[in-house]
């Protein structure tokens, strides 16, 4: 009898564990934050950046909640969700806030007009308490302070203020001091900064040519594509590589080079994909989002997007490899920003599949995708970012 009870247990335990198994196989356990806001209003972009709002929301779609709105509550304001600390215990948002007679003249002129007019910060949101901190305001250097993230073993942070309208790459303290200017006396527009993940090199474009450097700007060193466009570089997780686009403006595929910039190579082909995804239902000047490769953790794979017959698919392919086509969809499907889960067996991507912009999770190839948000038909889900660790304690 007792034997037969004890089976019994082994059997229902065996039960349980399996079920939860597939509980944590079907639902990662992360924290996914992205932002969300209105898209519908005809009035050109400004009018719908202000309903811009931060979120974060499980993995599993569940438990979705607004962040940092304090930052919203200037009229004119807004914030978006912009990345993670290496830990996963704070939250990068982005504070704006831009004066209604200057979206004017920005429309009217067709150009954005970054001198004045505006106000940009980074900031640092703990996630568990909700304190925000305003990290480019502390001795501040420009009035607009994006591209803010951490370099490695607590270095302090890199971001991409402003200077006389010309973006520059910058380097800070943890605490917001000690700013300093790293372009090593480059002039031109930079963009696209991120720092290898030894910390000992920083990558970026600068007039739309990919550069390589020393993290103080030193030993800076040009990536010859003979391209006239050429974006958004990001290191490979061993440091061996760089993937960013290149082409021309609006057609240009992804490229792989060697952190010394020599073994330059087309890794895949977008099949003639603008590489922007369009978020407004009634386009505006510059709407459009960037939409460009992303490493997986294990450097494995490079998910991208491309587009196959009337549809903007997502795509994969290795290093040295076949592309991998992992989504089949209807006609006129757009699928943008990928982003590949810390464990490496989830991605995260936008799709309006539904109808509607919203972020899917679905299994590293692609399959058994399921929504993670639900925002209204007149709204978007953009820029999913994936918390780096797990916190099991919330």
């Amino acid at each position: 009898m007792n034997q037969t009870l004890n089976l019994l247990k082994f059997a229902i335990l065996g039960c349980i564990l399996s079920i939860s198994a597939k509980s944590e196989e079907l639902n990662p356990d992360y924290l996914i934050g992205y932002t969300e806001g209105r898209n519908d209003i005809p009035d050109g972009q400004f009018a719908n950046w202000i309903t811009s709002r931060a979120c974060i929301v499980k993995a599993d779609g569940t438990g979705r909640r607004l962040v940092a709105e304090e930052l919203t509550k200037k009229p004119n304001s807004w914030n978006q969700f912009a990345g993670w600390s290496p830990d996963g215990k704070k939250a990068i948002v982005l504070a704006l806030w831009e004066s209604p007679e200057n979206a004017a003249w920005e429309r009217e002129h067709k150009t954005f007009r970054m001198t004045e007019g505006w106000l940009a910060d980074s900031c640092l949101l703990d996630v568990a308490t909700g304190k925000v901190t305003n990290l480019t305001e502390i001795d501040r250097v420009s009035i607009y302070n994006t591209g803010l993230f951490f370099l490695p073993n607590g270095a302090g942070l890199g971001f991409t203020p402003l200077i006389k309208g010309i973006s520059k790459p910058f380097v800070m303290d943890l605490d917001g001091h000690n700013k300093r200017d790293v372009s090593g006396k480059g002039e031109g527009f930079a963009y696209g900064y991120s720092a290898s993940p030894n910390g000992k090199r920083i990558s970026y474009h600068e007039n739309y040519q990919i550069y390589i450097s020393n993290t103080d700007g030193s030993g800076k060193i040009k990536v010859e594509t003979g391209h006239s466009f050429n974006f958004a570089p990001s290191w490979s997780p061993d440091g061996q590589w760089l993937i960013f686009v290149s082409g021309e403006h609006y057609n240009c595929d992804p490229y792989i080079v060697k952190n010394d910039g020599t073994g330059l190579r087309k890794l895949a082909d977008r099949g003639g994909y603008r590489g922007v995804i369009e978020r407004l239902k009634t386009p505006d000047f510059h709407s459009e989002s960037s939409d460009v490769p992303v490493w997986s953790p294990s450097g494995k794979y490079v998910y991208y997007t491309a587009k196959v017959s009337d549809s903007i698919e997502l795509m994969r392919v290795s290093p040295t490899g076949e592309p991998e086509q992992l989504t089949h969809s209807q006609p006129g499907t757009k699928h943008y920003h990928p982003s590949v889960s810390p464990d490496g067996n989830w991605v995260l991507f936008g799709s309006n599949r539904s109808g509607i912009m919203q972020l899917y999770v679905a299994k590293a190839d692609g399959q058994a995708a399921y929504p993670i948000t639900s925002v209204p038909a007149n709204s978007c889900a953009m820029h999913g970012s994936w918390q780096p660790k797990l916190l099991k304690s919330r």
